[in-house]
């Protein structure tokens, strides 16, 4: 019944776009103006948008199926579920443009969700599959052949009727003619790095060099974009191996898998920073990732005219000029660090310091360590120093929402990231576009439903924090977690086990704390109460992604592409109005050519690819016509100005 359904579905839906009848499309839909939804991810709009309502949803459908008219089987991808009239699947498309992926929600014939994705960009796919492009790696023979292929049996004054390499055109430069290679695969690996940035320009210049650039790099490999991707580092990973000792991730790892190499399965569940900093720079070498280290930018100046980038550089110490046509930057989801200033500050005879530059706990045994904040990066720098010997309070300013990450793993990420998934098959690309399929306006009432669970779960924990003081939240609306990372990317802690050094007393909080004035040793509060501290450490989060446009372009862009991050939700820090995606993030910018990557590994596995694609079309010269056009966001003189 489900698979019945689903395949007329299907089947009316591209009839009607064929047709160019978008009424007969939009019919295909519930008749509502809110909780009807059609997400698009790069293959009809050339954005990542959300359209909610059928009205909006045919207008949509007006502007971006002609150039992208279904052109080949839109199929139901394994199975279709449900029952009661109630039915959902993954699909595959094919339009004039792309192949995708979909994912679709009906009730009683009528989609209330509808999601489009690119995955292959039609004529210029992936270097993938032994019948497609894959390389030979024996060039141009036969297997079990040498790449410098020669008859050696003929050498030696013998024949070997076997060796008969297959005829095929022969490239000057690659093979000569009398089959001789000229250049094996390392000399030409060698001598496009030494040409790159210096003779042949970059097409792309990715800034940034963690899992988000190395994962956009790997995309832009795979498609053939000439790219460089730039970081200060000395080697790649080091953006992970230079953070403080105990830092693990918080995400388990089939969460957090890279493009097209999974971790293998020995691999821990919450991956440690040098052992990730270490499969980065694995990662570097095994995708072939024009990576330069010891490099930073000084700044981007656009061409209008030339419509191409100058961005000045230090390489090794030495200025240098790129000019890509586009740059991209992959510099995480936040800008730099907030640093507060706190009155008398400059009495102060400890140290005191951002959390970003935490050497690890060890360095201060013994020692009166003071935090200010409550989130994940005060809870495991609290952990720690605590576990090295230090006496240490965490000072809360507002509420935090605590949730422990086997309460969370087994009521959010079951059955998409977890054993059980691959154990029944998902794959983890099918696992994102099912987790894409839910419109983000959806979230928080299925969230809400998760939060009660993870309450009875983590309630023991959860009482013993309430009598140590500290302050909870679950979201502003009971959405949790994953709402308020959306939202705000802050206000958070998963729970690897400082949480319960607080409610054994190891760990001591002060809520609603604020320093009122900062003495020789001591910090004095708001009411009255005075600390003894020997360190100072402000765990007080970061600014903005879009610093890193003002600092490494201009002020002037900066205010043009406006505020990064965020849904609109009208919720602390993420001022509406709605707007239905992350703002800014992965898609076109009102900066012709500047794009920004960031999120979580999760969010960069899967949106490198909407990214890259993007590009791989503007490299060919291939239409791109971006829908709605970009706009301002949150621009002086108002919204969208």
């Amino acid at each position: 019944m489900a698979k019945e359904a689903v395949e007329k579905w299907l089947a009316s839906f591209t009839d009607a776009l064929s047709k160019h009848d978008y009424e007969a499309a939009a019919n295909l839909f519930e008749d509502k103006d809110e909780g009807v939804y059609w997400r698009d991810l790069v293959s009809f709009t050339w954005n990542i948008v959300t359209f909610e309502g059928r009205a909006k949803i045919k207008e949509a459908l007006e502007k971006t199926v002609p150039g992208h008219e279904p052109d080949g089987e839109w199929a139901i991808f394994k199975e279709a579920s449900g029952a009661d009239g109630a039915f959902e699947s993954h699909f595959t498309f094919v339009n004039k443009r792309v192949r995708g992926r979909g994912y679709v929600r009906i009730r009683e014939g009528k989609a209330y969700t509808f999601m489009t994705a690119a995955q292959e960009l039609r004529g210029h796919e992936e270097k993938s599959g032994r019948q497609s492009t894959r390389e030979q790696g024996v060039i141009p023979g036969v297997h079990g052949w040498p790449e410098n292929w020669i008859n050696p049996d003929k050498e030696n004054g013998g024949s070997n009727a076997d060796f008969n390499p297959p005829k095929r055109e022969l490239h000057a430069d690659v093979n000569p003619p009398g089959g001789q290679m000229k250049e094996n695969w390392l000399e030409r690996q060698e001598k496009e790095r030494a040409d790159l940035g210096m003779g042949t320009q970059p097409y792309v210049l990715v800034v940034g060099g963690g899992q988000g650039g190395v994962h956009l790099g790997a995309r832009l490999r795979r498609l053939g974009i000439p790219h460089i991707v730039v970081d200060k580092v000395e080697r790649p990973g080091d953006s992970w191996r230079n953070r403080y000792r105990s830092l693990c991730l918080h995400d388990p790892v089939w969460y957090d898998h890279f493009p097209y190499l999974p971790f293998p399965d020995h691999w821990p569940v919450f991956t440690p920073k040098d052992q990730l900093g270490d499969w980065i720079e694995m990662y570097v070498k095994v995708m072939n990732i024009n990576y330069w280290t010891r490099t930073t930018v000084q700044s981007c100046k656009f061409d209008d005219a030339k419509k191409l980038w100058s961005v000045e550089l230090t390489r090794d110490g030495k200025p240098l000029t790129l000019t890509p046509a586009h740059v991209i930057l992959a510099t995480g989801m936040s800008g730099f660090p907030n640093m507060p200033s706190f009155p008398g500050e400059t009495d102060f005879k400890g140290k005191l310091f951002h959390s970003s530059k935490f050497p690890g706990g060890h360095e201060f045994k013994g020692k009166n360590v003071v935090i200010v904040g409550s989130n994940n990066s005060s809870h495991d720098i609290a952990a720690d120093c605590c576990n090295c010997g230090a006496n240490v309070t965490i000072l809360q300013r507002s509420t935090t929402h605590i949730v422990t990450s086997d309460t969370l793993l087994n009521t959010m990420l079951a059955g998409l990231y977890d054993e059980s998934a691959e154990k029944n098959g998902l794959d983890t690309n099918t696992a994102d576009l099912t987790f894409s399929g839910i419109p983000f306006k959806m979230l928080p009432d299925i969230h809400k439903g998760a939060v009660v669970e993870q309450k009875k779960r983590d309630a023991k924990l959860l009482e013993g924090l309430t009598n140590s003081g500290f302050m909870l939240d679950h979201g502003e609306d009971e959405s949790g977690l994953f709402c308020k990372y959306l939202r705000r990317g802050s206000g958070y802690y998963i729970d690897v086990g400082c949480c319960q050094l607080i409610v054994d007393g190891k760990i001591k909080v002060q809520p609603k704390a604020v320093v009122k004035q900062i003495h020789a040793d001591e910090v004095e509060l708001e009411d009255g109460t005075k600390l003894q501290a020997d360190v100072l450490i402000s765990a007080t989060g970061y600014g903005n992604m879009n610093e890193w446009i003002k600092a490494l372009i201009d002020e002037e862009t900066q205010k043009k592409v406006g505020k990064c991050w965020g849904l609109g939700s009208g919720t602390t820090k993420d001022p509406g109005p709605w707007e239905g995606e992350l703002r800014n993030m992965w898609k076109p910018l009102t900066q012709p050519q500047l794009w920004l990557h960031g999120g979580n590994l999760h969010q960069s596995r899967q949106h490198s690819l909407f990214l890259a694609l993007q590009i791989k079309a503007r490299m060919h010269g291939i239409p791109t016509p971006v829908y709605p056009v970009p706009f301002t966001h949150h621009a002086e003189g108002g919204y969208g100005k």
